[in-house]
């Protein structure tokens, strides 16, 4: 009896654990279907893409509450990376651990990186031949333009008092005078903390002395690898070493706060000034591909490591930019909640998110006088900031829209 007993006692046992693998393996299925869909049709940039992602987890299937997604919202702006794909990797973790976790965040990034790996391919075997030309001048201001109309729309959140907007001009006026982005972003995330610390009911001499702590600050700071690079671009592509390629990209993907748009000024800052890895036009390109592809923004590194060093270098770009994103969801999701209460880590986040702005602003700056060259160009850069701004049209028809235009203006 006893025996028998056991045996129905192992017997259940055995058919709870493989109902468990089911709904496991039927979890990491779904994980899979649902972010090769949204990998697909995720055109319109992280807004766009978290705004789908709710539908989908909260209100079709259920998966966790609104509560819980608004949290997961919250704590993927904490971090560095890009945040509609820390989602996918959060709700992923949550919905079938750690497999569920990979699964999602590759799922959602492996569309845009095949179909930016062509793109780039297809750029550097015919992207300089007459009959693209055309298409290529007119995607250049607007590109532009799509910048200048993240920087409004966001900036009118980022910018939630006289200070925080004191500490956005301060970034984009160091960026535009050298400094190292890496380090204006973090500046302004320690002056944000510091200003938590100082501020208070008594306090009321903090703005008097707040603009020459930020100008003593960032000067201090000051990029000191000018000189350095001149040597560098010298070199050319030719001298690039996957390693060092690979290395750039991981410090980027670290540290990246903000929209993935702020990709845009560690490319320039970098790739650019710094190594001469690629001209102002070639960036112009990359990150136009990066908006006219859905998935996200930062698969624009696909591109420029296919153009810096081939499939290889493509290849390791992608890895190494998007590596610390599981790597940090990893980590802090189980702490989520100790996360939202901090006060102090709000406040660094409002610092680095409108220091962020002002290093897209700068950026603005620096590649319209590459790309805004003619009476043609300023047409198309208005009419695509209209249309931005106005009409608020998704980013992937702006670009569309900035190439037609680009083919007409030059063949009329």
């Amino acid at each position: 009896m006893l025996l028998y007993q056991n045996s129905i006692t192992e017997s259940n046992n055995i058919t709870f654990a493989m109902n468990d693998n089911n709904q496991n393996k039927n979890g990491v299925t779904e994980l899979i279907g649902l972010f090769l869909k949204l990998g697909i049709i995720a055109f319109g940039g992280p807004a766009a893409h978290i705004a789908m992602m709710e539908e989908e987890v909260v209100n079709r299937r259920k998966w966790i509450t609104r509560e819980h997604f608004l949290d997961l919202v919250g704590v993927t702006n904490l971090i560095p990376g890009p945040n509609s794909t820390e989602m996918a990797i959060h709700i992923g973790y949550i919905r079938g651990g750690l497999l569920g976790l990979v699964v999602s965040g590759l799922s959602f990034i492996i569309p845009a990186v095949i179909i930016t790996g062509i793109l780039a391919w297809v750029y550097v075997s015919y992207g300089s031949v007459p009959q693209v030309a055309p298409f290529l001048f007119g995607i250049k201001p607007a590109v532009v333009s799509v910048i200048l109309v993240a920087v409004i729309r966001l900036g009118r959140t980022a910018a939630k008092n006289t200070l925080l907007m004191l500490i956005g001009i301060a970034v984009a006026a160091a960026s535009l005078l050298g400094m190292n982005e890496i380090l204006a972003l973090l500046s302004g995330g320690v002056i944000g903390i510091i200003l938590y610390w100082v501020k208070g009911p008594g306090n009321k001499k903090v703005s008097g002395w707040i603009i020459p702590l930020l100008s003593q600050s960032f000067g201090l700071l000051k990029s000191s690898d000018a000189k350095a690079a001149v040597a560098v671009s010298a070199a050319g592509i030719a001298g690039v070493s996957l390693w060092k390629l690979g290395l750039f990209f991981l410090k980027v993907g670290s540290v990246l706060y903000g929209s993935g748009y702020v990709l845009i000024a560690f490319l320039e800052g970098g790739l650019v000034k710094d190594y001469g890895w690629l001209t102002q036009q070639q960036l112009l390109d990359a990150i136009a591909i990066g908006q006219f592809t859905p998935g996200p923004v930062l698969s624009t590194a696909t591109f420029v490591g296919y153009v810096v060093s081939g499939f290889p270098g493509a290849a390791i770009a992608t890895c190494a930019i998007f590596l610390p994103s599981f790597v940090f969801v990893l980590i802090l999701n189980p702490i989520i909640p100790r996360l939202r209460a901090s006060k102090i880590i709000s406040a660094f986040l409002d610092a680095v998110n409108i220091s962020a702005i002002g290093l897209m602003a700068a950026v603005v700056v620096q590649l319209a006088g590459s790309a805004v060259t003619d009476w043609r160009a300023v047409i198309i850069a208005a009419g695509t900031a209209i249309a931005g701004l106005r009409f608020k049209l998704n980013t992937a028809w702006l670009v569309a829209g900035g190439a037609v235009m680009g083919w007409v203006l030059k063949v009329i």
